[in-house]
Parts: structure tokens; C-alpha cells; sequence
């Protein structure tokens, strides 16, 4: 399937962005170098446009930083000492090191740990098989899209929705806890190509004056964690106003006249106190919404990232059920279209060979699981050996300081398969180098659209770095699992597999239309013959112990956090880390604009556009506390304090922090990240990590 060639466009997608994996056009100068990298104008939901990080991808791809060579530590963990070894040689070390882990204390002792570093099928998700086959430690993914999708599921019954291409067609597009100009650049193409041609409003709703609020036509920053309150109070005012179309209710709603009742209680004024909103604002966005029928709420993943994040966005979405916009072209509410494709993945990931009887380990808790938490371990003996593909909890995870000792053991064995030496890497035994999306063979799929986009092979790697398949496929070999007929296909044959099983045709059918757009029918997307659950219903009433919702953890670790305290409607639930005289503030950590999570730290145009560590400050509390722009100050609770340098904002509600972007842990100046103060207990009731919620103190 390679298309490596020269002076020519080649086509693929992105591999780091799970909502818009935006399809791509690459310059080829020759069969080992890529030019200018743009969006797909053919795409109509890429529709051209793509973020900036990713149209510099030339300097990722020919960064004089990549690893080339598989690299084994010979001085002390995290010193930094190399020695190149060869390929056979750190295959065969890495193999035996498992294997003696395995031998001690069983196969469970192994945890194969990976994540989004790519968002390739075939390239992040074949660790699995190798997991399945060995019988090793499962992995509960938690750290991105639990809390989302739960609560979503737990109203419309899947985790679909209207065509997010018809925000176009809006005469109300609201932008809700998500910086999509920093994180999903494409919603705004269809968002102010609403505004522009119909003249549509664009409401945002955020904890902060972000890019994407400062594009907006009504901005509502409003306090972490309190996303709950305020949906309660515009449905209270829909009902209250006669906005409320109650025959839709009537028809598509479970429980309204219970809504109804319990929202009584919870208008304007109630949740101006919570929220630090006014109440002419939330009046008025209500009285917005009601009157335009056609309003499109595109629900983001950041507002979800609190403890009580299934919540805020279960309430979030119960609002176009109440004012009946699923009805109409350009309504509804939309979060991700994960339930659309349908992909059948058990060829890729060894399925069949999975052992239901073997634990799974909650990545968000590596920390505590490194550390020897019994909780966090699941009953299941000490892990004692890591093989690591494309991610880096050190710099990534919560609890950064439990992380790192976990790290620093000595009885600890670390593969790490990367492309950069990233924080983990330099803790790892054994370093092997990684290709990236434009040299290997892959498929994607887009959360946040409706397309399966082939990303074929379009140049050649630097000699030395090989495929997560491929370093899969010959660890097997080595750990005596290879005649498993799972280890036997390449990336081609596991594409062409996962087509014809999934019902999209095939490689070659792909192959020639470059994607395939997934997108059901109107009445499906806007749930006209009901929503997902048995009866039809959007549940309004929250019933959580019976939702097969899409990542829900296996029975083994049962229901996650506080789940006994979720309250039976939307409401505001104080399950989030509450200020108090010890931390009157509240952190958020939220992505920047030239960072993704901890990719792209390494190139030099991305740094530079971001400048350094800092924290967002209320000129208000700045004032209060004697504190000038560019101050270095420190920030802490009971998991531990980081310095870093402070910047003046407007737009910002007092008591509220925001420190945007991973950056690598070393740019710190006391060389610890923001993640020493993020908590890796669960959100309930579920999973997820709420990293954007955290009472901190505030010191010069």
C-alpha cells in the first residue's frame, strides 16, 4: 500500500487528534522527505483547514531529535547514559526481561501501557493482542473520554448524534467546554460558516477567555466544575418561559414532568451563586437557545474532565431535549460519533485470545500501581516490568510524584517504544526508536466527525526505526506466542480485515476513495424514531447502574468514585475538590494551542509560540496577593507545589487558575510538572481522571 514516491501529493490523515483525525495532503519532495502539510479541501468536514502544529509537521518528521537507534541504559535510571545497540539485541534483552518478570510473579506482573500517541488502529491497538496472547495486565483506559461518554450515553442511549457538518446549517452553535480553535480547529470552519452565511449566533461556554471565546458572539466563563448548575437554570427558564417544547417531551422524553419539578428549585438566581455567572446572563442564553430552534450544542471533553463531569455533561445535553431541537436540521446536541462506525477490531487486537480472569490496571493510576497501592494493584501481584508504545506518563499522568517513584525502582524493567526521548523514555532500560503516521501503513477513524480515512505509507523512515506492529510481531516471536495466527498479518491485511468484518467494503475499494463517510441518515443522527435505550426514551432521569455505557470498566473493578452520590436528575453535585481556607483557588490544566498533550514539546516553533510554564491569575486575586505579570510564583495542595512564572488575565473569574499545556517536566524550574497537582482518583461512576479539577494554594 506504500505511496512513497517523489514531487508529488500524497494523502493520509492525522494520528493525533481523535475528534477531527483531519485528512490530510502532503508535499513528497522525495521517497524520505515531506514538504507543506494541509488540510483536505476535498474533505468536507476537514474542508481544508487544519491546525498550525500539524502543518509544520515537517519539523517533527526530519527533527535532528528523533531517535534512531534502539539504546540501552548503562548508567543510573534517568542519568542519561546510552549505549546503541542492535536491533536483534534490544529484542531479545526486552524479551528476556519479560520473561523473567513473568517467571517470578506471573504474567500479570507484565503491563503492556499505551495510548494515544497515535490514533492509527492498527499501530496503537496491536499491543493487544500481545497482551491477550501473554496473558499480561489489562489496561482500563482512563485518562480522555470516560466521563464524556458516560454522560452522554446516559441520555440519548449511544454516543452519536447530528452531522457536526450541520453547525453550518445553525442559526445557534454552541461551543461548550471545549477551546476548539486550540483543539478541534475544524468545528469553528463550520461554526462561523453558520454565522457568516445565516447570520447564526456562537454562544461559548468556558471556564476561561480561550481563543475560541474570544471568536465567539456570547461568552459565558463561568467557575470549573459548575457546568451542572447552569444547564439546570436554562431549562429552568425554558420550562418557566414556555420555551419548552413540551410535545417533544412528550413523545422522546422519559421523565419530564420529574425534570420539571426537581428544576423548580434551581433557576437563575441559584445558579449565579454557583456558577459567578450573572443572572441577566443566563436569562438571556436561556431565552437565546429557546428561540432558536435550530441551535447545534457541540459538547467538548474539557468541562467533562471534573469529578462530577458525567454529570455536567449528561445536564449539558439534556437541554436540546427540553427545547426540542434534535428536531431540526442543524439541532441537537452532539458530543462524538463513536457509535456510528461500528469497527470490528478483534483481528487487530487478538481478542479471541483474551482471558476475562485477567486484571485490569487503570492507566490514570500508574502512579499508585508503581507505588504498590493494594487498591490500585486489583489484588494482583506487584508490577515489575513496563513495555511502553507512544505515551508518556511521567510527563502525561496524574500524580506526578507517585509516577515518578514508581519509576525510580530498581526491581522495575522498562521498555519504552517512542519517537522522541521523552521523560519516560529517559527512565526506560531499553529505548526503541518509532516510526511516525507518514511511514507505516494505517486507518483512522474521526470521534468528532463521521469519517474512516486510509493512511497509507508515504515515505520511507531514517534507517533504524520500525513500526509498533512490526515490534510487536517480533517481541511474539521472541516470548514464544509467534505461531498465534494474529502475529502473522501486516498492516495491509489487517486493514483489508477490519473493512470487510466492520461492513466498509475493502482496502482497495479505500485505497481509491482515500475515505469513507460513515454519517446515518437524518432520522438516525437526530434520533426521530428514538434514542438508544430499549424504549425510545432521552433519559432524563439519570439510571447509571444499568448503562452499558462505552467504556465502562470491566465487572472486576466495579463501579468507580463516589457513584453513591450522583443525584437522580441534572443538577449541581458537589463531588469537585471544593475551595476552602487551606486552597482558595481552583486549577485548571488546559490543552495549549501548539502542544498535544506532550507531543510536539520537542519542536522548536511550537516552544516558541508557547514561551514557558505559567499560570493564568484574575488581575483581581493578583492585585489581593501583590503579584506582577511574570512573577514566578508557586502553586500547591496536599500531592505537592510547582513554581512557575504567573501571567495577568482579564476574562478569568476570581478564584479560578488555568495553566495551559503539558509541558515537559524539565521546563519547570524546579523540574516537576503541572501533574504533581492532579489527583488520579475516579470520576464516578466509571473512571476518567478530572484533571481540571484542583484546589490549590496560591504563594509569591
Amino acid at each position: 500500500m506504500s505511496q512513497a514516491t517523489s514531487n508529488h501529493t500524497g494523502y493520509t490523515a492525522c494520528p493525533h487528534d481523535c475528534p477531527s483525525t483531519c485528512a490530510l495532503e502532503v508535499d513528497l519532495v522525495d521517497e524520505r522527505t515531506i514538504g507543506r502539510v494541509r488540510g483536505s479541501r476535498d474533505n468536507s468536514y476537514t474542508a481544508g483547514v487544519i491546525c498550525a502544529k500539524v502543518a509544520r509537521y515537517a519539523e517533527r518528521v526530519h527533527h535532528p531529535d528523533r531517535l534512531l537507534k534502539p539504546l540501552r541504559r548503562i548508567g543510573g535510571r534517568g542519568d542519561g547514559d546510552w549505549q546503541e545497540i542492535a536491533w536483534d539485541d534490544a529484542l531479545d534483552i526486552t524479551a528476556e526481561r519479560l520473561l523473567t518478570a513473568e517467571q517470578r510473579l506471573g504474567s500479570e506482573t507484565v503491563w503492556p501501557y499505551y495510548y494515544a500517541g497515535t490514533m492509527g488502529l492498527v499501530q496503537r491497538d496491536s499491543i493487544n493482542k500481545l497482551r491477550h496472547a501473554k496473558r499480561y495486565s489489562g489496561q482500563f483506559d482512563s485518562i480522555c473520554t470516560n466521563a464524556a461518554w458516560t454522560g452522554f450515553f446516559l441520555g440519548a442511549g449511544t454516543v452519536a448524534g447530528p452531522d457536526p457538518r450541520e453547525m453550518a446549517k445553525s442559526d445557534c452553535v454552541v461551543i461548550w467546554g471545549t477551546n476548539a480553535v486550540s483543539t478541534q480547529v475544524n468545528v469553528m470552519t463550520h461554526a462561523t460558516r453558520a454565522r457568516k452565511e445565516r447570520g447564526a449566533t456562537i454562544v461559548v461556554v468556558d471556564i476561561y477567555d480561550n481563543p475560541t471565546a474570544k471568536q465567539a458572539d456570547v461568552k459565558l466563563i463561568l467557575k470549573p466544575g459548575t457546568d451542572g448548575a447552569l444547564a439546570c437554570a436554562v431549562m429552568h427558564v425554558l420550562f418557566r418561559d414556555g420555551l419548552a417544547d413540551r410535545d417533544y417531551l412528550a413523545r422522546y422524553a422519559d421523565d419530564a414532568a420529574g425534570l420539571e419539578e426537581h428544576l423548580k428549585s434551581r433557576g437563575p438566581d441559584w445558579a449565579a451563586a454557583i456558577t459567578g455567572l450573572s443572572v441577566e446572563e443566563i436569562e438571556a442564553f436561556a431565552h437565546l437557545i429557546g428561540k432558536s430552534k435550530r441551535t447545534y450544542f457541540r459538547l467538548g471533553y474539557g468541562f467533562s474532565r471534573q469529578r462530577n463531569g458525567v454529570v455536567n455533561m449528561h445536564a449539558a445535553s439534556c437541554i436540546a431535549t427540553v427545547t426540542g431541537a434534535w428536531k431540526y436540521e442543524g439541532g441537537g446536541a452532539f458530543h462524538s460519533n463513536n457509535a456510528i462506525f461500528g469497527l470490528d477490531k478483534s483481528e487487530i487486537m487478538g481478542t479471541a485470545l483474551r482471558d476475562p480472569g485477567i486484571r485490569h490496571l487503570d492507566q490514570s493510576q500508574i502512579g499508585r500501581v508503581l507505588t504498590g497501592d493494594a487498591g490500585a494493584l486489583q489484588g494482583g501481584p506487584d508490577v515489575t516490568a513496563l513495555f511502553i508504545q507512544n505515551t508518556n506518563p511521567i510527563n502525561v499522568a496524574p500524580e506526578q510524584r507517585k509516577v515518578r517513584q514508581g519509576f525510580a525502582r530498581d526491581d522495575l524493567f522498562v521498555a519504552v517504544h517512542e519517537q522522541f526521548m521523552t521523560e519516560t523514555a529517559m527512565m526506560a532500560d531499553i529505548v526503541l526508536p518509532a516510526t511516525m503516521f507518514l511511514e507505516h501503513d494505517d486507518i483512522y477513524r474521526g470521534g468528532g466527525n463521521q469519517y474512516i480515512v486510509l493512511g497509507p505509507k508515504l515515505i520511507e523512515p531514517p534507517d533504524g526505526p520500525r513500526s509498533n506492529l512490526e515490534v510487536v510481531n517480533e517481541l511474539a516471536k521472541r516470548l514464544g506466542v509467534a505461531d498465534r495466527s494474529v502475529f502473522e498479518a501486516d498492516a495491509e491485511t489487517l486493514i483489508d480485515d477490519l473493512l470487510q468484518r466492520s461492513g466498509h467494503g475493502d482496502l482497495a475499494a479505500l485505497s481509491e476513495n482515500r475515505w469513507i463517510d460513515c454519517q446515518p441518515d437524518f432520522e438516525t443522527s437526530h434520533f426521530v424514531h428514538g434514542f438508544g435505550w430499549p424504549d425510545g426514551k432521552f433519559r432524563l432521569r439519570l439510571r447509571w447502574q444499568d448503562a452499558q455505557a462505552p467504556n465502562r470498566p470491566p465487572e472486576s473493578m466495579g463501579p468507580q468514585g463516589p457513584h453513591d452520590r450522583l443525584p437522580a436528575f441534572p443538577d449541581h453535585v458537589e463531588l469537585i475538590e471544593t475551595q476552602d481556607e487551606e486552597h482558595p483557588f481552583r486549577l485548571a490544566t488546559s490543552p495549549a494551542r501548539t502542544f498535544l498533550n506532550s507531543t510536539f514539546s520537542e519542536t522548536e516553533s511550537s516552544r516558541k509560540r508557547e514561551g514557558r510554564p505559567e499560570v493564568m491569575i484574575a488581575r483581581t486575586d493578583a492585585a489581593s496577593l501583590q503579584i506582577a505579570d511574570g512573577d514566578l510564583v508557586t502553586i500547591g495542595n496536599e500531592r505537592g507545589s510547582v513554581r512557575l512564572h504567573a501571567r495577568l488575565v482579564d476574562g478569568l473569574q476570581s478564584g479560578v487558575l488555568v495553566s495551559e499545556g503539558l509541558w515537559p517536566n524539565r521546563a519547570f524550574v524546579d523540574g516537576e510538572g503541572i501533574n504533581v497537582l492532579t489527583g488520579a482518583d475516579s470520576i464516578a461512576p466509571f473512571g476518567g481522571a478530572a484533571f481540571h479539577d484542583n484546589h490549590v494554594w496560591l504563594r509569591t
